[in-house]
């Protein structure tokens, strides 16, 4: 997958809605709904990179394996990849 970087909350929230993921550690089949769940309710930026085998888009396989997303000074960051335990980390930016 091509790195993509979103900074439209309805278009993060659309993007992630059809983002899965499966596999070990953190998983998912609605990535929308998890970041929602971590209280990342109107998000303000979205980067994605990489590729992950166990990461589904739109239903296909080899979605993006790090996934940032930022709400004003709260940082969500779920990483993964082939054969790593995805996980996630939240921070706050001063």
């Amino acid at each position: 997958m091509d790195p993509v970087s979103i900074a439209d909350p309805q278009g993060i929230l659309e993007l992630l809605a059809d983002v899965a993921l499966k596999g070990e550690g953190v998983t998912t089949d609605n990535l929308m709904e998890f970041v929602m769940d971590e209280g990342f309710m109107d998000p303000t930026y979205l980067s994605a990179k990489g590729e992950d085998p166990d990461a589904y888009y739109k239903g296909k396989a080899n979605a993006w394996a790090v996934y940032q997303v930022r709400e004003w000074k709260r940082v969500l960051i779920i990483s993964g990849g082939p054969g790593k335990e995805r996980r996630m980390q939240i921070t706050e930016t001063p």
